[in-house]
């Protein structure tokens, strides 16, 4: 299950059927809201922090989330990823408990980015042949 499953591809018109995807502004439907989607969590000092969601996506039949916080941090890189549940109550964020399963779901993060880089990379190369 991928964000756009979750929330829509972004649109103000949730039914455009863009496939709007965060790493291409470039969709072509019209519409003007294409902003990121942010989450509210509470950490474990009682602490709320606003975060962009980046990605949600499966790992060993589970689904993660990674949040970008957006209360500083964002400069150093740091990003949270927990379990993803949803349900009749809503959204469900289950800390990972096992190192095992951590590092699976990193790994399965970093190959997430080094494919929006790629993305990115192809995107400028295509640029600059365009000019």
């Amino acid at each position: 299950m991928d964000d756009k499953e979750l929330f829509g591809c972004g649109c103000e018109d949730a039914d455009c059927g863009c496939d709007y995807d965060e790493f291409d502004d470039e969709c072509g439907c019209g519409c003007s809201d294409h902003d990121e989607e942010i989450m509210t969590i509470t950490l474990e000092d009682g602490t709320e922090v606003d975060c962009a969601i980046i990605a949600i996506f499966p790992v060993d039949e589970k689904d993660y989330i990674a949040l970008l916080p957006l209360d500083g941090r964002e400069e150093e890189g740091e990003v949270f990823l927990y379990e993803f549940k949803e349900n009749n109550d809503g959204i469900q964020l289950l800390s990972i408990e096992s190192d095992k399963e951590y590092e699976a779901v990193t790994k399965a993060f970093d190959e997430i980015l080094e494919e929006a880089d790629m993305e990115e990379l192809f995107d400028e190369d295509e640029d600059e042949y365009e000019e």
